[in-house]
């Protein structure tokens, strides 16, 4: 084959080029005559001027005419001319106007040109054949729009026209290709008629082999390494009663369609098994069927079996009822929960079930010896248990508990019992049994901290209680005395040391407070992104100079309910922490992103109940925390700070308030690496018409404002407080402001006054813990009384831990203990103006 192109008219815009260099070459000759005064030298210039004007207005109608193109050359162009023009495959490149600019040699001889001028496009040569157009019009509309694309077709006669004995196939494709004039559609042409003649023969001789195997005299039947049917022969279908069209690779498992005895067969190393089994299948009828199977396991690294099926007749003698017996036996042993194996004298495996294989990994047999496998701590422990077994034959006296080394270790507990003397040869000493506890040992140790947790937070409460009545007494005494001292005595400045130091330990009460759940709070619906970001600048200044701190917030974060104050500590005192854990500066990041409920469970916190959270990360690069100290980090007074640099009540604050708001915090530390703060909220899912309260919050506590301007009054107030000092006190502070007050000590001889002072009472300030009677129980005695009486109850603990035990709706004020006398004034004054 030549291999010179039939069409090619790249070189076109070289030769222009060319005659432009020589007409201007023309010109420039004439003008160096004009210039030098030759005689010749006009005469010239004219002559030249006119020849390259016919030129030109040749040049010009042969370029509007289409027999005249320009194209630049590429530094390439050689090589890749000389490909083209030796290639196999017919090649013919076209413009947007279906000019050809291209056409290889075998093109034209498997369209039949011989010569340029009867090159014709694919679109010309199939216009008529009705396949053949349509796939070059699908392929054109896919070049037109920048994509490459190629379809296969078949004609009754070659593409030169000539007819065939046989139908001929062609693979025609196209793509786009950048040209001088623009973008041009290279299409190749290829006769497959002998590549389908080989497809077609190798499907039919597939599918001939299909059907020998599907009707053979024996069944067959393959899995896959998980059990799973991936093929059955027709045969076996019919024997079992199946339709063959409704078995679907994957769908079914050996068990539904092949029975147990079967399927534990196929379960567990194949190493150890026969190779020949006698079985009874279960047909679709529940008749069984008496088979041998002959099994193959060699199906290379992705496991799997095969297996030729005949049949058996029932009456029969079972050959290989040993076989049958260790089929049974082998089911039992590998599908067993409970770790079990084999092992000699030297504690070294000599068979192991699938749950062993589970916990200590592959073991070879006759390697390595399963107390070298669990940690130090319970080594020995096991090797003299496995001794006693040996000796006495028997289960020994007590299981041992054991950790399985690793990743992820587990907690296990293991029975050994002594096998005796062995008669058959084998080298099997002890069994061993393993019961993965791991589970079992988190849930216990979880509870246990949870009670550890509960215990102290009651103990903490109790005495923020006790302690808030002393506080109130020392506030409120205190205030009577700066009532009757000036700021100029030598007394003056003592008093307000004494209420600063009533006032910080108020905090810490609030702290106690906070970790027993028992504290105050206003929760609403935040973005916490927000509150992080409106929080940068303080948390950037607790952080310091020497620590970077950073944010992550995801996008479209869910909203929460919590108190924005509290949380706004919760953080501050995370900061505050990591920052003491770097001396030497570090990075602390804060980040926020929605947890959904799959990846909850992923993190493994068994205390953390199902749902969507919103996840706030506090991280550092610091010092770390041991084991140890991460598990009592939460505890009050816990604190691994120097003496007067910490109370140990700042995490335990954090606790009690992540608790408080429905949500989990957990420590997860390295040392030398950092520790990480993980806070679960949940999510808060607004209803649809939420009832807007402005007076009241959701409990139905008043909300009552910080000041007031004149805090006297005429009032009738009922006090009740079963703490004499503390209710001396306050009787004191109200009757100054003018209230005529009237006081007792319990809730029934609340209602005794009331009773006495026939109802005559315009407001009721009670305390919630009382002997007899508690606060809440006296509001609804009251309230069945006299429905418009006004209530404020004091109290050292969270309104909320008494609201939940009043009817729904209930209104009433609250001030938390302990509280200044203009405090008090307040409250009564604001609750009596309502």
């Amino acid at each position: 084959m030549s291999d010179k192109p039939l069409v090619d008219r790249s070189a076109e815009a070289a030769g222009v080029r060319r005659l432009l260099m020589l007409g201007g070459s023309l010109l420039f000759v004439a003008a160096l005559l004009a210039l030098f005064g030759h005689a010749y030298g006009g005469f010239a210039l004219i002559a030249i001027f006119s020849l390259l004007a016919m030129v030109g207005i040749a040049a010009i109608f042969a370029f509007a005419l289409g027999f005249v193109s320009f194209a630049s050359p590429s530094a390439d162009s050689g090589i890749a001319h000389r490909f083209l023009d030796t290639l196999d495959t017919g090649t013919l490149v076209v413009d947007r106007k279906g000019r050809i600019l291209y056409a290889n040699r075998a093109y034209g001889e498997a369209t039949g040109a011989a010569t340029p001028d009867e090159v014709r496009s694919l679109e010309r040569i199939l216009a008529r054949e009705r396949e053949g157009s349509e796939v070059v019009y699908r392929l054109a509309g896919r070049a037109g729009k920048g994509e490459a694309a190629h379809e296969e077709f078949r004609m009754e006669r070659d593409l030169a026209g000539r007819p065939a004995r046989e139908p001929r196939w062609y693979r025609a494709s196209v793509r786009p290709v950048e040209v001088a004039s623009g973008t041009a559609h290279a299409w190749q042409i290829a006769d497959i008629t002998a590549e389908r003649a080989e497809q077609e023969t190798f499907f039919q001789n597939l599918q001939n082999a299909i059907d020998y195997l599907d009707h053979a005299p024996a069944g067959f039947f393959a899995a896959d390494a998980k059990g799973r049917i991936t093929y059955v022969n027709a045969t076996l279908a019919t024997w079992l009663g199946f339709d063959l069209a409704t078995i679907k690779p994957y769908e079914r498992s050996v068990e539904s369609l092949l029975g147990k005895d079967v399927a534990a067969y196929l379960v567990g190393d194949a190493d150890h098994r026969p190779r020949v089994i006698d079985s009874a299948l279960a047909g679709f009828d529940g008749r069984p069927l008496p088979v041998r199977l002959h099994v193959d396991h060699s199906l290379g690294l992705e496991g799997g079996v095969r297996a030729i099926v005949t049949e058996r007749g029932a009456e029969a003698p079972d050959e290989n009822a040993v076989q049958a017996a260790e089929l049974r036996f082998a089911r039992v042993f590998n599908s067993s929960p409970i770790a079990i194996a084999a092992l000699d004298e030297e504690g070294r495996v000599v068979r192991a079930n699938a749950a062993f294989e589970k916990l200590f990994g592959r073991v070879a047999s006759g390697s390595v010896a399963v107390a070298d496998l669990v940690k130090e701590e319970g080594r020995d422990a096991l090797r003299q248990a496995m001794a006693s077994a040996r000796r006495h034959r028997a289960v020994a006296a007590s299981p041992v508990d054991v950790q399985v080394g690793g990743d992820s270790a587990r907690a296990l507990r293991v029975y050994v019992s002594g096998t005796g003397t062995p008669t058959d040869g084998s080298r099997e000493s002890v069994i061993l049994y393993g019961v993965d506890i791991t589970e079992q040992r988190t849930l216990e140790e979880q509870f246990a901290k949870a009670q550890r947790m509960q215990a102290i937070g009651n103990l903490a409460g109790g005495i923020a209680h006790d302690f808030n009545n002393v506080l109130t007494i020392i506030t409120a005494s205190v205030d009577f005395l700066l009532l009757n001292q000036r700021a100029g005595d030598p007394s003056f400045q003592d008093l307000l040391l004494i209420k600063q130091s009533a006032n910080r330990a108020a905090s810490l009460v609030r702290q106690l407070l906070a970790y027993s759940r028992r504290q105050t709070m206003r929760p609403k619906m935040l973005n916490l992104t927000d509150v992080v970001a409106d929080m940068h600048l303080l948390l950037k200044r607790i952080s310091g100079d020497l620590v970077k701190l950073e944010r992550h917030h995801a996008r479209d974060l869910w909203p929460v309910m919590a108190d924005i104050g509290q949380f706004e500590q919760v953080l501050t005192n995370l900061v505050q922490n990591a920052r003491d854990a770097m001396p030497d500066g570090g990075t602390i990041t804060i980040s926020t992103r929605n947890v959904g409920e799959p990846e909850a469970k992923s993190f493994g916190y068994v205390e953390m109940q199902e749902g969507e959270f919103v996840l706030v990360e506090v991280s550092d690069n610091g010092t770390g925390m041991p084991p140890e100290v991460a598990e009592r980090i939460f505890e009050p007074f816990f604190t691994t700070k120097e003496i007067g640099k910490g109370t140990g009540l700042g995490l335990s604050m954090v606790y009690g308030i992540i608790k408080q708001s429905g949500g989990f915090i957990y420590v997860d530390s390295t040392p030398g690496k950092g520790t990480s703060f993980r806070i679960f909220l949940p999510r808060h899912v607004p209803a649809e018409a939420l009832a807007t309260k402005t007076e009241a919050g959701p409990s139905g506590i008043a909300s009552l404002p910080a000041d007031s301007g004149d805090l006297s009054g005429t009032a009738s107030i009922l006090l009740v407080e079963d703490e004499d000092h503390v209710r001396a006190g306050n009787v004191r502070a109200l009757k100054m402001r003018g209230y005529e007050v009237h006081e007792a000590s319990s809730g029934v001889e609340a209602l005794e006054v009331m009773e006495e002072l026939g109802g005559r009472i315009d407001l009721v300030v009670s305390d919630v813990v009382m002997p007899e009677m508690d606060g809440p129980t006296l509001l609804r005695e009251m309230r069945g009384r006299r429905p418009d009486l006004k209530f404020i109850f004091v109290s050292g603990y969270a309104e909320e831990a008494f609201a939940k035990n009043l009817p729904e709706g209930e209104k009433f004020g609250f001030l938390a203990k302990p509280f200044s006398l203009r405090e008090l004034a307040v409250a009564v004054k604001q609750m009596l103006d309502e």
